[in-house]
């Protein structure tokens, strides 16, 4: 009898296993590879998105439990309302109640996973392309000085100096120029600086100098975006590109031919290149720099992507609009990461702005040392310029007119 019941259990059993029955309504079908999991990702769903494809997450958002007061009582207190994973599901998705007595626009966010794209990328490419742009700039810069060594002036210098700028231009210059260079360094640290300095040097001694450098940082910023103000209303109407630009550009300006001298006013048209680049790249790093030292107040980039599909551009070229509605965080992480590639930019042009405006050019540095350059220099590189400070020197003022009248 015992070996019947035992032989009728192990036949009941063998269907069971053979047949299994139908789920039920709102399950998971058998068909479904998260059938196994209880709806959560699957092996392929995590290594899918390491490999950076998109996975469909919409059954995760839908099943994140109940989201009310009540509810969230239970998921997070002692009651066990719900299972850990609906728990963080609806907290990672934003659909859990998060009400809380304190007030700030991330109170309600627990849970953000674009902070390792943010990461992924800061640390990857952003780091690795930005490293290889100013290396390669300084590489170009030595290659153009090996080809063609110091530009000289070709004439003899007269001896006579003429006055090209005068002491608050010379002022703001230097105010821009030590505060963009204090801000480029403790930026590089500050970003290669976990990277490329605490493997030598230690996590203590990074962290004085990085918090150091946070400090500068954060207060040179406003020299640098007072100074760019100035600037601006100072050499904004000798800037304005005109046809001789032209005439300058063909030649190359005469950097890479001796004697080659392009007709050129107060600026010529690289050193308008450089002005507008330096004006465009930096209201472009203020602005986003303005949003880091003042978080979740500025939002540009919304806005920003709003505008920008309404040309339709993005949905040409990727066949997906860019983003109109992010959170804080999204926000703060595109504001930093704008901030570095621009940076990157930005510091690669000034290297090449220093270089000629130093060491690779005869007489440059007396313009913003001095204020005063040589008549030669004057006209070799700057000829229409200098022919209409010789035409203001001839020209009597009313002062010199009344001394030069005999007196009745």
């Amino acid at each position: 009898m015992r070996f019947l019941m035992r032989a009728l259990l192990w036949i009941v059993l063998s269907v069971m296993l053979a047949f299994p029955a139908a789920a039920d309504d709102g399950s998971v079908g058998a068909a479904d590879p998260r059938a196994t999991t209880g709806g959560a990702q699957t092996l392929e769903d995590i290594m899918a998105r390491q490999r950076g494809d998109k996975v469909d997450d919409a059954d995760r958002r839908a099943n994140t439990g109940q989201g009310n007061v009540e509810a969230l009582i239970g998921q997070l207190g002692t009651r066990g309302a719900a299972s850990d994973a609906d728990v963080f599901r609806a907290l990672r998705y934003g659909s859990a109640d998060t009400t809380t007595t304190a007030r700030g626009p991330t109170t309600g966010l627990l849970i953000q996973d674009g902070g390792m794209r943010w990461l992924t990328f800061r640390e990857g490419p952003l780091l690795t392309y930005g490293l290889y742009f100013l290396g390669g700039m300084a590489l170009i810069i030595a290659l153009f000085y090996a080809f063609r060594g110091k530009i000289m002036i070709d004439g003899p210098k007269t001896g006579r100096m003429i006055i090209r700028f005068d002491a608050f231009e010379r002022f703001c210059h230097w105010v821009m120029g030590v505060s963009f260079i204090l801000l480029g360094i403790s930026g590089l640290v500050l970003i290669a600086g976990r990277k490329f300095m605490i493997p030598w040097m230690g996590h203590d001694a990074y962290s004085s100098i990085a918090q150091a450098g946070k400090w500068a940082h954060n207060n040179m910023s406003w020299a640098f975006m007072l100074s760019l103000i100035f600037v601006f209303i100072l050499w904004v109407k000798h800037n304005i590109p005109d046809r001789g630009d032209i005439q300058w550009m063909a030649k190359a300006g005469g950097l890479f031919s001796k004697g080659v001298h392009p007709p050129a006013k107060k600026f010529n048209a690289g050193q308008k290149i450089i002005f507008w680049s330096v004006i465009v790249l930096g209201v472009s790093i203020s602005v986003s720099g303005l949003a880091l030292l003042f978080p979740f107040e500025i939002s540009m980039f919304a806005k920003t992507f709003k505008i920008i599909n309404m040309t339709g551009l993005p949905q040409l070229i990727s066949g997906a609009a860019l983003p109109e509605a992010l959170t804080p965080y999204g926000e703060m992480q595109l504001a930093q990461l704008w901030h570095g590639i621009v940076a990157f930019v930005f510091i690669g042009i000034i290297l090449a702005h220093i270089y000629l405006g130093s060491v690779g050019m005869e007489g440059a540095i007396e313009t913003m040392g001095t204020g005063e350059v040589d008549e030669q220099w004057a006209k070799e590189h700057h000829s229409l310029w200098y022919e209409e400070e010789i035409a203001k020197a001839k020209t009597p003022t009313a002062e010199t007119a009344e001394q030069a009248t005999p007196a009745e």
